[in-house]
């Protein structure tokens, strides 16, 4: 295997201007460093910087600009009203299975009688299928609320409409060429939707419903009793944190905190977390890939029915389960992640190699999209694996920073079946029998389109700062930047000339353990992953340059019953 140090771009961020951020620290009293920091992510006066610090309802849009909203709240009012059976149909990952459970419990709450269906990702795959629709006829179901999936599902809604079915989609992906002739679209992505906010993840869009309906019905007081499933669904799902997603997730955390609802304080406990202290990266790391797990080996349903459920002891029983098939899903993964480095390792040449399309018949198709993403980060290039389904290679396709995997597949779709995704993610399908022809078009395509900045990591640095600008007050502020998510990244600092003091170690799976001093300041740092780079602290070398994040670690030691006071530690990114 092979640990070679990866060498980072180190790229500070251009300054912004002077007198806008001298103007910003005097008049909300913060240091300049965090003034640069926020007029570069566009928080450049008094009413923004209350916006950002301070989120409220209020500051969210008015959810009948998006186009179709009138037609879905009267149909759906008009269904409740007449008692017809309405179907919640979610995807089978966490932004599915949240929008279900919140469009199911909500429209619940208002009278209707509403049930939810989550397809087999195995047996049904991605998306509203015939097979689905033909259930929901057989049940007598008039109204079709799909969530987080639906915008692609031409023939599937034309399909609905021949048995009469309505179909309201509430998505976030990209359209097709065209658009299902559904009751009512509501994807803010749709071509020529004016709703001014663009990144909503698809439960987002489901929520947009709930405070439409529920301004229709007089009730909107009610809405935020729900933004804990926009938190949980807007995190997990990498959804940018900025705008009105920034309001969703910050608002649906504290209920997470102040006062889960028995299926998400079941999760919590048996996942090992402080109920009371749960950040986005905590949903992302550790709540969010339990919610996953059922859905990837088995039935989805499961984690809707944890998160709608009122009783805390089915709840427990439920989480125990989502516990356990996520200890299935975390062996599979890492056995497949080792096949699939024994694999590139001796079918690639990794020093020259554009990009990774790997294949086993036997890989299990629920955890590839995870292995790719880990193939990415082991060797930092697109990254494809596929396993054998129904007679062809299905699979999923992960990306590096900046780099469009979607359109690198556009250009060989030729030798695809089919495929779909964005930027950084996609799925694919390719003939067994084409699959070398693929291998080989795919990295050719990557070479191509490829530049020379992109094959480096770039860490990007917000400021640069000294070690005695970080202070107790200096890192509460910085708290409040939360929740960190894509273009909203914990900030990112860097600090010269610091000394190493006592002796550097690598503890527990090779990470860096040391303390840096500078003019007096000393703080703890730890580079996760990084021990490798235990050579450039030992020895004669006491002076390095560091790229960090400013964490505070609240770890407590096991057995204690009191939580311990949280210290303030740098993450180490990098080191020179």
């Amino acid at each position: 295997m092979r640990t070679s140090i990866r060498e980072h771009r180190w790229t500070v961020a251009d300054p912004p201007n002077a007198e806008i951020v001298a103007r910003l620290s005097k008049d909300i009293n913060v240091p300049e460093p965090i003034a640069r920091i926020l007029v570069r992510r566009g928080v450049d006066d008094y009413d923004k910087a209350k916006a950002y610090f301070r989120p409220t309802v209020d500051l969210l849009n008015d959810p009948f600009l998006l186009n179709g909203m009138q037609a879905a709240v009267d149909r759906l009012l008009t269904g409740i009203r007449a008692g017809e059976k309405i179907l919640v149909f979610g995807d089978y990952d966490v932004d599915g299975t949240s929008g279900a459970a919140m469009l199911y419990l909500f429209f619940k709450e208002q009278g209707a009688d509403i049930s939810y269906y989550i397809p087999d990702r195995i047996k049904e795959g991605y998306g509203i299928s015939n097979q689905s629709i033909v259930v929901a006829k057989e049940s007598g179901v008039s109204l079709l609320l799909a969530v987080d999936c639906g915008i692609t599902a031409v023939e599937q809604v034309d399909y609905a409409n021949s048995l009469g079915i309505d179909v309201i989609i509430c998505d976030h992906h990209e359209p097709g060429s065209v658009v299902p002739n559904a009751l009512a679209v509501l994807d803010p992505i749709k071509p020529g939707d004016p709703y001014p906010y663009k990144s909503l993840c698809g439960c987002g869009v489901g929520f947009k419903l709930v405070q439409a309906v529920a301004r229709v019905l007089g009730r909107e007081e009610t809405i935020v009793s729900y933004l804990d499933f926009v938190a949980l669904a807007s995190t997990a799902d990498i959804v940018p944190l900025t705008g009105e997603n920034r309001v969703l997730c910050r608002l649906g955390l504290d209920a997470i905190n102040s006062g889960p609802r028995p299926g998400i304080r079941a999760l919590i406990d048996s996942a090992g977390l402080r109920p009371g202290t749960i950040s986005a990266g905590q949903i992302v790391f550790v709540l969010a890939p339990r919610i996953n797990a059922v859905g990837r080996l088995g039935d989805a349903t499961r984690a809707v029915r944890l998160v709608t459920s009122s009783d805390p002891a089915e709840a427990m029983d439920l989480a125990r389960v989502l516990e356990e098939e996520n200890r299935n899903r975390r062996k599979i993964d890492e056995d497949t992640f080792a096949d699939a480095q024994a694999l590139a390792e001796s079918i690639f040449d990794l020093d020259n190699a554009a990009a990774l399309v790997l294949h086993q018949e036997h890989w299990h198709p629920g955890v590839v999209g995870i292995v790719a993403s880990r193939m990415v980060e082991r060797y930092y290039k697109p990254s494809i694996m596929m396993a054998t389904v129904d007679g062809v290679a299905k699979g999923s396709a992960r990306s590096v920073n900046g780099f469009d995997l979607y359109e690198a597949l556009r250009r060989c779709e030729d030798k695809i079946i089919q495929f779909g995704g964005h930027k950084y993610a996609a799925g694919l399908t390719v003939e067994l029998t084409r699959l070398d022809e693929f291998r080989q078009a795919f990295d050719a395509t990557v070479r191509e389109m490829m530049t020379e900045d992109l094959r480096t990591p770039e860490l990007l640095i917000d400021t640069e700062i000294t070690l005695n600008e970080i202070t107790p007050r200096f890192v509460r502020i910085l708290r409040e930047f939360a929740p960190f998510g894509p273009q909203n990244l914990r900030p990112m600092f860097l600090a010269r000339n610091l000394e190493v003091a006592g002796s550097p170690r690598v503890v527990g799976k090779n990470h860096l353990r040391m303390r840096l001093r500078q003019n007096g300041s000393v703080f703890d740092a730890i580079g996760f992953g990084l021990g490798d780079l235990l050579g450039r602290v030992n020895g004669g070398n006491r002076t390095v340059e560091a790229v960090f994040t400013i964490e505070e670690n609240d770890w407590t030691p096991p057995g204690s019953t009191k939580p311990s006071e949280p210290v303030t530690q740098l993450k180490i990114k990098d080191l020179r």
